[in-house]
């Protein structure tokens, strides 16, 4: 079981590590901090923290690759940090299993609110998770998820997903909200978080334009009509998770079947096809 008092960080830099143990500290963690790469995965394996801080430039290995064994014996958030702000490292990142990327140097209130954010975000096959109900004042509970996402009507909108009670139905593919589960003409697609709650917040959306921020803000579990501010790296987290989900749904970027860009927009659903 996770520690949700617990919160784990990982840099070799002295005034970082101090900065982001008081940063933590105030929103209510007992902080164990490591220097090395290989102290901090062992810390994180006997802990079992909620929240992991990650530098990318370890001295004895690489935050990727500590991150990759992290993964291995935990589902907790990790926020990992960068000196960097290369759109690669960002993406890499996160394609090995970070939930956010911030680039150093950072302001302390933007990594408290990167942490608020990533604690709205349930975790439904987490190993180790935090219940937003025992986190303190300091760190917002979790808002109730959106009736609907921001989004901006095409001009001529497609039919509406068929749906039925528990389930939303689009051309071949079947999402179940309760069980957390898709298929695709009967098989099913194993997704990450991320992914599905992208898939569902673009069926929901019934046909309508979804923007880049308004999938961001939605995947933050936000209310309605929300302005909070959603970086570039937001953005581009939310084009890195979109990708792989229509990787593994078997998307054709040519001919969409379920997910359709709208240039310098967002997103939203094809048009529902004959037979489905």
């Amino acid at each position: 079981m996770a520690d949700s008092d617990t919160a784990v960080v990982i840099d070799d830099d002295v005034e970082i590590r101090s900065l982001l143990r008081d940063v933590l500290r105030d929103a209510g963690f007992e902080v164990v901090e490591a220097a090395k790469g290989r102290d901090g995965v062992a810390a994180v394996a006997e802990r079992q923290p909620v929240v992991v801080t990650l530098d990318v430039g370890l001295p004895d290995m690489d935050g990727y690759e500590a991150l990759r064994r992290i993964r291995t014996v935990t589902d907790c958030y990790v926020l990992m940090l960068s000196g960097r702000d290369d759109e690669i490292d960002m993406l890499t990142g996160l394609q090995v299993g970070a939930d956010d990327y911030l680039t150093k140097p950072f302001r302390p209130r933007e990594l408290r609110a990167r942490i608020a954010a990533m604690l709205r975000r349930p975790r439904s096959e987490a190993v180790a998770g935090a219940d937003p109900q025992r986190r303190p004042d300091a760190l917002p509970t979790a808002a109730a998820p959106p009736a609907a996402p921001a989004a901006t009507s095409p001009a001529s909108p497609p039919p509406r997903a068929t749906a039925r009670p528990g389930l939303l139905r689009h051309n071949g593919l079947v999402l179940d909200p309760g069980g957390r589960n898709v298929t695709v003409d009967g098989h099913a697609v194993e997704l990450t978080r991320m992914e599905f709650d992208l898939l569902h917040t673009l069926l929901r959306a019934d046909g309508t334009v979804v923007s880049k921020s308004g999938l961001v803000r939605a995947l933050r579990h936000e209310r309605p009509g929300s302005d909070s501010f959603v970086s570039a790296a937001d953005q581009h987290s939310v084009e890195f998770h979109l990708g792989n989900l229509r990787r593994k749904i078997g998307e054709n970027s040519r001919s969409p079947r379920w997910v359709q860009t709208v240039r310098g927009v967002g997103y939203r659903l094809t048009r529902e096809s004959p037979g489905h």
